[in-house]
């Protein structure tokens, strides 16, 4: 391999660092704590026990452990009400007004082995209420194989006039992309990106889509995304009812393009690499 086309290669490389470091507002790598090594806000990992608020801590449904995608990760071992949780109204940049983000994290787990019977929600964007909209990566309750499902609900108005059940709406007219296969197993890490894109947006009409191991599998369009977040307590959440691993969890406070996300995908290290 000749020596120009090594530099060239460094040089490609480290544009794409560059460029991927713009925007990036939080990282958690769980490498040697719960806490977020960056983030725009708080970068504490917390519990909701009632009504209070504890630091995240090991216990029987949650640890550390150091086999995760880079370094340690998160372990969810069973089904419970444990959700560590991190403060995330400015590292997603959240705007009434025109919003776009980008959020990426990695799996590791089985649905059809490892998920206890319900719902479940391995990563959660929510504000003052669920009502005033809701985003998270979800599995189905009730399919063989489980439905993996990134949606984007807005005010409920909007995605549910009738007030009907979430199953209960045809999947066409709901703001979710769905799948009925993906690439998840106990045995490999799966790269999880999503990308909303212009949401709250007057002039255009709002976008959201979302990436598999680098590579695209579905857009939310032709939906009304408007949200009503109160934005001072917007928060990303995981591992509700999730069993499993989680890791290098990454915020950025704009949308990535497809090549980037692909760049991203091919890390390495994850996300710390953009940091050396």
């Amino acid at each position: 391999m000749s020596f120009l086309f090594l530099l060239l290669f460094g040089l490609i490389a480290a544009q794409a660092h560059d460029e991927l470091r713009e925007g990036l507002t939080f990282h958690a790598s769980f490498d040697v704590a719960y806490a977020a090594e960056l983030s725009a806000d708080a970068p504490a990992c917390i519990f909701r026990v009632g009504r209070t608020l504890q630091p995240a801590t090991d216990g029987p449904d949650l640890a550390r452990v150091p086999d995760g995608r880079f370094g340690a990760a998160l372990r969810f071992t069973r089904k419970s009400s444990v959700r560590p949780e991190f403060a995330a109204a400015k590292a997603l940049g959240y705007s009434t007004l025109d919003w776009s983000a980008t959020v990426s994290v990695w799996l590791r787990t089985d649905p059809d082995r490892d998920l206890a019977p319900g719902y479940c929600d391995p990563l959660q964007i929510v504000g003052d209420d669920t009502k005033n909209g809701f985003i998270f990566l979800e599995w189905s309750k009730d399919h063989k194989p489980r439905h993996f499902r990134f949606a984007v609900r807005p005010l409920y108005h909007l995605w549910n006039p009738q007030a009907v059940g979430w199953e209960e709406i045809p999947d066409a007219q709901r703001p979710m992309v769905k799948l009925e296969h993906a690439p998840f197993a106990r045995s490999r890490w799966t790269h999880i990106v999503f990308v909303l894109e212009r949401l709250n947006a007057r002039d255009v009409s709002p976008k959201a889509h979302l990436y598999i191991d680098g590579l695209p599998a579905g857009s939310i369009l032709g939906h009304d995304l408007r949200f009503g977040w109160d934005p001072a307590v917007i928060r990303l959440v995981l591992g509700a009812s999730y069993v499993g691993d989680i890791d290098d969890l990454a915020v950025w406070n704009r949308g990535l393009t497809p090549t980037e996300i692909a760049a991203l995908h091919s890390l390495p290290g994850g996300v710390s690499t953009l940091s050396h």
